[in-house]
């Protein structure tokens, strides 16, 4: 038996599971997708030093029939069936905690630019309660290079608003706010989907965050407000 197969499958995963593209949480353009990007990756690499252990363990019984009976039974069971997975989903598991609390919307010294993303069956309102909620259907505008807080709300069932290479996911509700805190690295447009589905036009709430430089999203939101 090689372990040739299984080592090609491993390198190929992520090949076939596509890491790049509109809506690829492995192709981040933004910190809060960075540190999601990581903890996947460092998930991912974890689990595979895990399989192969396992799989090294079971190579070796094969190929040496009588392989670490030396160690006592209780042994194996103490120090491979709890010690080293407890010690290993807890590193995961702190580092997850403190990646998240890092992705929540804590007070700036300089307060972000505000935007509202209220769902509705089945599309998505924004509006920009600084500039006189101006009201926009489908695209979405932020400066780029810039945190930006958006206050998602919905009109009638949940609905969950993701963008994938800008940040996580998080719910609509109805009658209840949730602000969750984006950043675009650059300019560029982003796709967005419902990730809860919300009925028969779930798979068509769909959206587009368009990142500006600031210079030219003041520009646009004047021009929006003139509308």
């Amino acid at each position: 038996m090689s372990l040739r197969p299984v080592l090609f499958a491993i390198a190929i995963l992520p090949l076939l599971n596509g890491c790049t593209g509109a809506l690829s949480t492995l192709d981040p353009a933004g910190p809060a997708a960075a540190s999601i990007a990581t903890l996947w990756w460092l998930m991912f690499w974890a689990s595979v030093a895990l399989f192969l252990l396992i799989a090294g363990l079971l190579w070796a019984v094969w190929r040496r029939p009588g392989f670490g009976k030396a160690l006592a039974p209780m042994r194996w069971i103490i120090w491979g069936g709890l010690a080293m997975p407890g010690v290993l989903l807890t590193a995961l598991v702190g580092y997850a905690l403190v990646t998240g609390e890092r992705l929540l919307p804590h007070t700036l010294d300089q307060p972000p630019t505000r935007v509202v993303a209220h769902g509705v069956m089945w599309q998505w309102h924004f509006s920009y309660p600084d500039n006189q909620e101006t009201l926009v259907t489908s695209v979405l505008h932020i400066p780029a290079g810039e945190p930006v807080d958006v206050i998602v709300t919905s009109g009638d069932v949940i609905h969950s608003f993701w963008v994938p290479r800008l940040a996580g996911k998080i719910d609509a509700i109805p009658g209840h706010e949730n602000t969750i805190r984006i950043q675009a690295d650059r300019p560029g447009t982003y796709r967005g989907v419902c990730a809860e589905f919300c009925g028969d036009g779930h798979t068509e709430m769909r959206f587009t965050i368009e990142a500006h430089e600031r210079a030219s999203f003041e520009t646009l939101m004047a021009e929006l407000a003139d509308v």
